[in-house]
């Protein structure tokens, strides 16, 4: 196979960027059927299909590797023309990055400060799971993430950054009503506060106190951001597992109670980017990398 004509690739990216066939014509001033021709010989060229022609279109497996290369030759593009005095356009740029809710929540956001103003980056954040960020940078959508994942996604390069330590608590007067015996046996009937359907944070702890005999109960309420989660608990509607920084504020006003003194789960999580020689991804991961040493265990 011959070199990837960079026209069809950014044509590919413009198509799932947009949804839709007609909205990539409108945003690359081109007719429909242009673009159709160029999606169309860049499968013939890789011999592979690139796209599902839903509504919005979504990349194929191959096609999402095509989609990280145009987002990845796009940002050398602007790193280099910042370089050489030719980008005129005097526009900042765009960081995507994919973060856990409790990451974002807890010490994340410093990471914006402490970038230089001078670069001129603005940041698109992607709420994500920190089990499912690196599905994001496996598909072009984002070039770097707060993973919970060592394995690097190809074409990436991954960093520890430390572990965040949880704790399992309940408000003071739903834990007197509730734990009348061990816990491995109370927690299998006990309310619980799970993310989304998704997260077995909770029942992955009970497993543990039960040698996987069991999970949670099937009593959870579901509440899908980090701050209301810790105030579902601190509520007394059920028991969940809080980042460690901020449940000791509550636990000091006693607002909160340990259900297990010395038993905490720590949560190892890494800082993965797109190998590219850029400056402004280079800054985002030194300050990551700043602000994680200070919030995190080591």
């Amino acid at each position: 196979m011959t070199d990837l004509p960079l026209d069809q690739v950014r044509t590919l990216l413009a198509v799932v960027d947009e949804g839709t066939f007609d909205a990539a014509a409108a945003a690359l001033h081109v007719t429909p059927s242009a673009i159709s021709q160029r999606v169309k010989a860049l499968e013939q060229r890789t011999g592979r299909v690139l796209l599902l022609r839903t509504k919005p279109v979504r990349p194929t497996e191959s096609g999402e590797v095509l989609v990280r290369l145009a987002r990845q030759v796009a940002r050398l593009e602007r790193d280099a023309y910042e370089e050489l005095g030719l980008s005129g356009t005097g526009e900042p740029t765009r960081v995507s990055v994919a973060v856990n809710a409790d990451s974002l929540a807890t010490w994340f956001l410093r990471v914006l400060t402490r970038v230089p103003e001078e670069l001129r980056l603005y940041f698109e954040l992607r709420r994500e799971d920190e089990d499912h960020t690196a599905a994001l940078l496996r598909e072009g959508v984002v070039m770097a993430a707060v993973t919970s994942s060592p394995d690097p996604v190809p074409g990436c390069s991954v960093r520890s950054l430390g572990r965040m330590r949880y704790l399992p608590v309940a408000a003071p007067g739903f834990a007197a009503r509730h734990l009348d015996g061990p816990l491995e046996q109370v927690l299998l009937d006990l309310p619980m506060v799970a993310f989304d359907r998704r997260d077995d944070f909770q029942d992955g702890f009970v497993r543990r106190l039960t040698r996987g005999r069991s999970s949670a109960s099937p009593l959870r309420h579901y509440v899908p951001t980090s701050e209301g989660f810790v105030e579902t608990v601190a509520a007394g509607l059920g028991w969940g597992l809080v980042p460690e920084a901020q449940a000791e504020p509550l636990l000091r006003e006693g607002r909160l109670v340990e259900l297990a003194p010395g038993r905490t789960v720590d949560v190892p999580l890494y800082w993965q980017q797109w190998k590219l020689d850029s400056p402004a991804l280079a800054q985002v991961a030194e300050a990551v990398t700043a602000a994680a040493a200070q919030a995190l265990r080591v």
